[in-house]
């Protein structure tokens, strides 16, 4: 996998965002991020069992670690959403991804990290010329990863339960993505 890397801007401060493959070594951090409870608030009936998960790498998905100057800052999975083996999101179309994502540390909301990361995970998506949708499910009560997802052009598709957990479901279409790309360049 390419690394891809973007440039942040904040208050003056320069930083290269990266984003690498999740690997073993990564296994105490991941349990540690797990632990936090802004992210225990954003998916509180999502256990990860960071042994095993990291050991696999099925075709149909990728677990990313972001940087930030070298420092882990956040976590992105990306999946197949029809290739998925739990089929967690039901009856799926072939052209669909689907992301999960999160920052470890509190001390790093609201720096941009987030931003950057969805950016590239979504370019990361639609680098597959198949892929025509990304989906992103959060809480219907986490007013403010809604609010995240639609600055960053996400529209609201559904109210709809995984499991235990009441969620919002949320598309990003490859037009959209063509359409920003398109703005940012010109």
């Amino acid at each position: 996998m390419n690394t891809r890397e973007h440039n942040l801007s904040k208050r003056g401060e320069e930083h290269l965002i990266c984003l690498r493959p999740a690997q073993p070594a990564d296994e105490q951090l991941l349990k540690y991020w797990d632990q936090q409870p802004h992210v225990i608030a954003s998916a509180p009936n999502e256990i990860w069992d960071w042994e095993v998960e990291l050991n696999r790498q099925p075709v149909w998905r990728r677990l990313l670690i972001a940087e930030s100057d070298g420092r882990p800052v956040g976590f992105i999975q990306i999946i197949d959403t029809l290739e998925e083996d739990t089929h967690y999101w039901g009856e799926a179309n072939e052209d669909e991804k689907a992301l999960d994502i999160w920052i470890g540390e509190a001390r790093d909301l609201a720096k941009g990290y987030g931003t950057i990361m969805m950016r590239q995970a979504i370019d990361i998506c639609f680098s597959d010329p198949k892929t025509m949708t990304v989906l992103i499910d959060p809480l219907a009560g986490n007013t403010g990863a809604r609010r995240f997802y639609e600055r960053l052009g996400f529209r609201f598709v559904e109210y709809r339960d995984f499991d235990e957990d009441h969620c919002a479901v949320y598309r990003f279409d490859r037009n959209d993505w063509e359409r920003l790309r398109e703005n940012l360049i010109t």
